[in-house]
């Protein structure tokens, strides 16, 4: 044979045998690479034995990460007075209210959905409820009770402006609201008015019962605008009973008495405007009248609640201090209302500032005042003002609302006065009230 033929061929074998021996080691090397991968993947699934990384881990550096993980967890489930966390939500919650009988809460939610959840047990880890799908396009804002714990009221924001919807079922059949959640019945829409404020959003909905002098107990729901309107409705109906303006280039919110004779606003300035929704003597609403101001404050009222009985109103505002206002006066005798307690905000940022509060709901009994800054929850004694609790972080986020429930809720073997929080993070929690003794 040719030299130069046989060195040729002689070289093609020794480099086939190269070659041969390069992908065995390389296949070799990728498949303890999966083989080790695959083993570090299974291993934390084993409850009994400890998780373990393919690479060393400074144990100083793992035993800081772990407790702060922890300690989140902790501040964020395990405040003393954190009961239970309503899920589910696949958005921002826009606004939260609860039924006269506090068997129902409904939560208007930024995914266009409202939801009406059935409290059998708030402590319960899974909750029964009616879903309310908005019509295309429309983000819900606020939303309230109106006739009975089966129908509400929502506001829904478009870009052709703010639309409201009464939803009422049928027929309530309360054999079925133990039974499977598909088989309860669906609500529909009862009426509904488009651009009821023009353009404008809707900021809140307050609803109350038209239970004071000759009123016919019949519902009424306030809708304020972020312009200075606010309209009065009939909630079963949606007839306009009456029309207002603030006259304060903006409102932040308005709400009505828990006996519907009142109607407040807090907007841009420090004054509160009072109405009285007047009644005729057959029941229904004659008009909307403006009775009195609140006059103290020293900058903008953020916000505002009443009293059960409708004869105080409290007052948060920008100038660091919460006022109690007795407004049973006799203002047609131009006899104005009286300040009867004012207590400093305890709030301070890190430089030792003043903070206001964002949103005020008082407790049923009238002895706890809830109050929302930012993700900061805290509760107040109503008497001395001072600080029964504060839970840092309530939410992942800003507090959107809070709400008392008007009656005590069953919780495990017990009977719990609940407040309700709304948030950012998508979640609704429920929180049981302080003690007011060591106050």
């Amino acid at each position: 044979m040719d030299p130069v033929v046989s060195i040729a061929v002689l070289s093609l074998l020794l480099g086939a045998v190269i070659a041969l021996l390069f992908f065995k080691t390389y296949f070799l090397k990728r498949r303890s690479e999966v083989q080790s991968i695959a083993k570090s993947e299974l291993q934390p699934s084993d409850p009994k034995k400890p998780s373990k990384t393919p690479q060393p881990v400074s144990r100083k550096s793992h035993s800081k990460a772990h407790s702060h993980g922890s300690d989140k967890e902790q501040n964020k489930r395990h405040h003393p007075l954190d009961l239970n966390t309503l899920k589910g939500h696949g958005d921002s919650v826009t606004g939260l209210c609860f039924s006269a009988d506090g068997q129902s809460l409904a939560t208007a939610c930024a995914d266009g959905v409202v939801r009406v959840f059935k409290l059998d047990d708030a402590s319960s880890k899974s909750f029964k409820f009616l879903r309310i799908n908005l019509p295309a396009g429309g983000h819900p804002t606020a939303v309230a009770f109106s006739a009975d714990a089966s129908s509400v009221v929502v506001a829904s924001q478009t870009l052709l402006g703010c639309s409201l919807y009464m939803y009422g079922e049928e027929k309530v059949k309360a054999s079925n609201e133990n039974k499977q959640q598909s088989k309860l019945p669906l609500p529909e829409i009862k009426w509904e008015h488009h651009k009821a404020h023009e353009k404008r959003a809707i900021l809140t909905l307050a609803g109350a019962t038209a239970s004071y002098g000759s009123g016919d107990g019949s519902s009424i729901i306030a809708s304020c605008s972020e312009g200075t309107d606010i309209i009065v409705w009939h909630g079963k109906t949606g007839k306009i009973l009456g029309t207002v303006d603030t006259n304060q280039l903006k409102n932040t919110m308005a709400t009505i008495s828990p006996n519907g004779r009142f109607l407040a606003a807090a907007a841009f300035t420090a004054d509160v405007k009072v109405w009285e929704i007047m009644y005729s003597k057959d029941g229904s609403v004659k008009e909307v009248m403006n009775v009195m101001q609140l006059k103290g404050h020293k900058s903008a009222v953020t916000w505002l609640c009443f009293s059960t009985n409708s004869e105080h109103i409290i007052t948060a505002s920008k100038d660091g201090s919460i006022r109690i206002w007795n407004i049973n006066v006799r203002y047609h005798l131009d006899e104005d209302p009286k300040t009867l307690k004012v207590f400093p905000i305890p709030l301070r940022d890190s430089s030792g500032t003043a903070l206001h509060y964002d949103r005020l709901a008082l407790s049923p009994d009238g002895k706890i005042l809830a109050a929302t800054c930012g993700s900061t929850l805290q509760w107040l004694c109503m008497e001395t003002g001072k600080v029964l609790d504060t839970a840092e972080k309530a939410h992942d986020g800003d507090i959107t609302w809070i709400a008392w429930a008007p009656k005590a809720l069953p919780t495990g073997n017990e009977q719990v006065v609940v407040l309700a929080t709304a948030g950012v993070d998508k979640k609704v929690k429920f929180w049981a009230s302080p003690s007011v003794a060591s106050s």
